[in-house]
Parts: structure tokens; sequence; C-alpha cells
């Protein structure tokens, strides 16, 4: 029987251990695993990622550039959840979305985010993130995106939101960019 989930690449901006945009992402995956028609895959390759010179950009892509690419083709939408550094993206992050604006694998899929900041922060990183998104020609729906502050203290010891309406909330962000 084939499977007719929609797929979501879950894309962290973080390369810290146990941020919490990381733990809102995990729990996304957890929540997919419950939610019927969806499933979501971590991706977790960030750090490995060359730094992007157009020069590269050409075939042999650098192999986790290709990972990368035939992790997001594979998808049907992206989450994703990034800490504001600076004011806009962290460099690791911007870094990931310049090696996917040569490529097509991100034209006309839904993506969406989710800002863990507390309240009056991460707008930057959101500004930043819809401008590049639209280079790369996603659709963002935004429907989809939200602001879910999370505190560290809402972490239980399995690195998981532990707050009923953190979770629910986030299972109302995997629904619409499902249904996206």
């Amino acid at each position: 029987m084939p499977n007719d989930d929609r797929h979501i690449l879950l894309l962290s901006g973080s390369l810290r251990a146990g941020s919490t945009n990381e733990t809102v992402l995990r729990t996304a995956a957890a929540v997919a695993h419950s939610t019927e028609g969806v499933t979501a895959t971590f991706y977790t390759g960030l750090a490995g990622l060359p730094h992007f010179n157009p020069d590269d950009d050409t075939d042999p892509l650098p192999a986790p550039v290709t990972e990368l690419r035939a992790a997001i083709e594979a998808t049907d939408a992206l989450l994703i959840c990034t800490p504001e550094y600076a004011g806009t993206l962290p460099g690791s992050f911007k870094n990931l979305l310049d090696w996917t604006v040569g490529g097509t694998e991100i034209s006309d899929k839904p993506a969406a985010w989710i800002t863990a900041a507390a309240p009056g922060r991460g707008q930057g990183a959101e500004a930043t993130l819809r401008t590049v998104l639209g280079y790369t020609g996603a659709a963002v729906l935004d429907e989809a995106c939200a602001r879910i502050p999370l505190d560290r203290s809402g972490v239980g010891p399995d690195g998981l939101a532990t707050d009923p309406l953190v979770r629910d909330r986030i299972g109302e962000v995997l629904a619409r960019l499902a249904a996206g």
C-alpha cells in the first residue's frame, strides 16, 4: 500500500546542541509521528556543509550539498526553526540556504517557520528568511508560520517540549504546512 503522507523536512538554523530551535523541531518530529498523514525528518547536515562558493556550485557538487539538495527534493514541504544572530540569520544557516539558490529543489515547495525566540525578538531572522526563501522560489505559507516562544524550563529530559499548548501549536503548524 503506498504511503500518502506529506513529508516535511525539518531544518534547524542552530548548531548548538539542545538549542530551543532544535527542541521545537524534534518536538515537531514527535508530534508528526502521532499525526495521521504527516511524516517529518530532521536534517542533521548543517555543520558539514562547505562554505558557499559560486565556483563550487557546479556538477559535481560537494557531497554534503548533494545530500542537502536530495533531502529537499525528496520532501513535500520545509519547516524551519532558526535563531536570530546579530539581527539576521546565523551565518551557518544562511550558508545552507545559499547552497539551495542555484538548485531548483525548493522552487514552489511549501515552506514555513516557527520562531522560538522570546517575544520582541526574532523579527530580523524572519525578514531575512523570507527574503532568501524568495530567491529560492519557495512558496512561503504565511498561515503556517508561527511564533511559539519556548523557555528552556519547558524542555523535558528527552529534549522535547513538555507544554501541551506548545505541542498543540506545533501540531497546527504541521497540519497547515502539510495542507499547503
